[in-house]
């Protein structure tokens, strides 16, 4: 019994088993607007999030990616002022939605196989809007092997509230003792790699809460079992 607990004690922790078998990926996307059926989805950025060998997250690889606007979507110049974002610029690297999204869940589900994890988990700044236009361009491309929980999701909005007192992102990220620049914000990948500082601070911070709650009730540690539609590849 002592080789055994010894061994548990000394096992190298894993994401996998922090979040229930769910891998968060930071997702931002920048649009033409607030609407996620009308408006343009014109940038998207996600960022992978992973353990250390002490326990401790961490972002870990960003990608980003420019996005053609659909057929007919709406993109209104006060959201484009906001993102500086020219959605018809010749020299833009801007791909298809269906091409965007298939090449990034192809890096996603490849993270989740090799972290043992059963899905993806989208956190975002008011994820609620991020995991609404995603999940929209995902309907309209008919993508079907979205590695992402098709409702659930963190918000730092909140989690920066609790923990820090302050919601708005330049805000809460100042409040967390990191830098802010101004001139970088509402690109998808500066606001997608400091969210990804924020929530891995947080994490950190409430980690002692974390691991109370697996002593006092280690059965609810089980993890979620794998979904149906999930591929290996």
């Amino acid at each position: 019994m002592t080789e055994d607990f010894e061994s548990y004690e000394l096992a190298e922790p894993r994401i996998a088993d922090r979040f229930r078998g769910f891998l968060p990926v930071v997702i931002d996307v920048e649009t033409g607007g607030f609407n996620h059926q009308t408006d343009a989805l014109l940038e998207i950025a996600a960022v992978m999030i992973e353990m250390t060998p002490m326990g401790e997250l961490r972002p870990g690889v960003t990608h980003r990616f420019h996005v053609q606007p659909f057929h007919g979507s709406r993109m209104d110049p006060a959201s484009l002022a906001v993102n500086g974002i020219d959605p018809h610029h010749p020299l833009r690297p801007a791909l298809p939605e269906k091409e965007v999204l298939t090449q990034l869940f192809r890096e996603i589900r490849k993270e989740v196989r090799e972290r043992e994890c059963t899905r993806a988990v989208l956190v975002g700044h008011n994820a609620s809007f991020d995991l609404n236009f995603l999940n929209a361009a995902i309907a309209r491309t008919d993508i079907k092997r979205n590695p992402f929980h098709p409702f659930s999701s963190f918000d730092t909005a909140t989690l920066a509230g609790v923990a820090f007192g302050q919601t708005v992102l330049s805000r809460a990220i100042v409040a967390a003792g990191l830098e802010w620049d101004p001139d970088a914000a509402h690109s998808a990948i500066y606001d997608a790699e400091r969210t990804a500082a924020l929530f891995c601070i947080i994490c950190n911070k409430f980690r002692s809460l974390y691991e109370d709650a697996c002593e006092r009730a280690p059965q609810l540690t089980q993890r979620e079992p794998p979904q149906a539609d999930e591929g290996t590849a």
